[in-house]
């Protein structure tokens, strides 16, 4: 493909992202099946520019007064210093290029910005969101965004069941992959990004079970949950299982592990990673309820609960200009709820753990104090507390009543973890 070719392909990518809830990665993978014509450095080219777009799309739109695919484009190249002749020599309609640009387009490249753009834009994020992002970072907000748009490594969580973090770091050495030790998290391993990340799957230690792909901070929220061998564990949002899968390392793969998710399709990854993994205690729940839940019967019940995923911004930047003041609620009655149903299944003494990949205050510590209120009878358990029990060495700002972390902060993508004990 010619670069004109990639920069026109780059749009349709764009305005067919903007009328899916398709996450952004698999919208690309469709795409490139459907295009097997673009060779592997073309995918890659074009890949690059469409999530510099997702990232950026606040200060592009600005910049051109418009946010369609194309506008985001244009403005983009204007980002790399690209001249208006050498951009207008890529929009020349020939071939496979797109369509010369219009005189409006022309005016809009060639203005120059009067004003400084206003905070939300210079920080990529929707202008509606300012006042939550605000209540959780204050004055860090500017640094913790521009943090939030760099590219997120790669953490890797050691499997204990099957190697140590030590010997896999050796054999990821091994393997010209330049892979360290995650600051807090005990079994954490970080590359990176690009860094022969398309090969780690295809490694013997990943087909082995010896590693499994999960952010640090995401390891950190098990090993806070206090969980010791031989315990009953309820994984409420189970998901692919990454967490059932933590926990049973930290159980050494004694004790019970229900795992359940009201989407049936995702836990069927969770049986051939659990057989990958060497891990045996996990069963999965077909349904909610039933005799294997009891009644109260689990010490350690975790909820990582469906949100707004603002968390995962690095990842996912799609997610920021999808998410809408109506669907943030809807997400914050849903977790109000499992909340509450998680409690019903905690034993008296146990750990109720609530979690999110969120950054907002109204998806993390609003739920967990307005779920205090309406149950007197169970109280929090510091995280500071926590991270000492689990023997976590320094930890990173934000490690106090709640577990908050942050791409500025610690590095990580954002997480929000509460330990919620029961005392009666």
């Amino acid at each position: 493909m010619t670069p004109a070719a990639r920069l026109q392909a780059a749009i349709e990518i764009l305005d067919g992202l903007g009328t899916t809830a398709q996450p952004a990665d698999g919208y690309l993978r469709d795409w490139s099946r459907a295009h097997r014509f673009a060779g592997v450095k073309d995918r890659a080219a074009i890949t690059e520019r469409v999530y510099t777009v997702l990232r950026h799309r606040a200060s592009l739109a600005w910049r051109m007064n418009a946010d369609d695919g194309r506008a985001l484009l244009l403005a983009s190249l204007l980002a790399e210093n690209a001249s208006q002749d050498e951009i207008a020599r890529l929009f020349s309609g020939e071939g496979h290029a797109p369509p010369p640009l219009t005189p409006a387009e022309q005016s809009a490249l060639a203005a120059t910005p009067v004003e400084e753009p206003p905070a939300h834009v210079s920080g990529e994020y929707p202008l509606w969101l300012e006042p939550e992002l605000l209540r959780t970072f204050g004055s860090d907000l500017p640094r913790e965004m521009e943090a939030m748009n760099a590219r997120a490594s790669v953490d890797l969580r050691v499997n204990t069941l099957r190697a140590a973090r030590d010997d896999m770091l050796v054999g990821l050495r091994s393997l010209e992959i330049a892979a360290e030790r995650t600051p807090y998290s005990p079994v954490g391993l970080r590359i990176a990004s690009g860094q022969g990340l398309g090969a780690l799957q295809h490694t013997q230690f990943f087909q082995t079970g010896a590693f499994e792909f999960q952010d640090e901070a995401s390891q950190l929220s098990t090993q806070l949950c206090g969980v010791k061998p031989g315990q009953s564990v309820l994984d409420l949002c189970a998901g692919g299982g990454g967490k059932s899968l933590a926990l049973a390392a930290l159980m050494r793969n004694r004790g019970e592990i229900l795992a359940f998710d009201t989407d049936a399709r995702r836990l069927k990854q969770l049986p051939p990673r659990a057989r990958r993994s060497g891990t045996s205690i996990i069963r999965i729940a077909d349904q909610r309820g039933g005799p294997a839940w009891g009644k109260g019967k689990f010490e350690v019940v975790f909820i990582d609960a469906p949100c707004s995923g603002s968390g995962t911004w690095r990842r996912s930047p799609e997610l920021k200009w999808r998410l809408t003041p109506e669907r943030l609620q809807e997400f914050i009655g849903l977790q109000s709820w499992l909340i509450d149903d998680g409690a019903r299944h905690t034993k008296p003494g146990g750990r109720l753990i609530y979690a999110t990949c969120s950054l907002l205050t109204s998806e993390s510590e609003d739920v967990c104090k307005a779920f205090l209120e309406r149950n007197p009878n169970y109280r929090i358990v510091p995280a500071s507390e926590a991270w000492k029990e689990a023997g976590l060495p320094m930890g990173p700002q934000g490690v106090g009543e709640y577990f908050r972390a942050s791409p500025y902060r610690a590095a990580t993508d954002g997480f929000f973890a509460c330990i919620i004990e029961r005392t009666e």
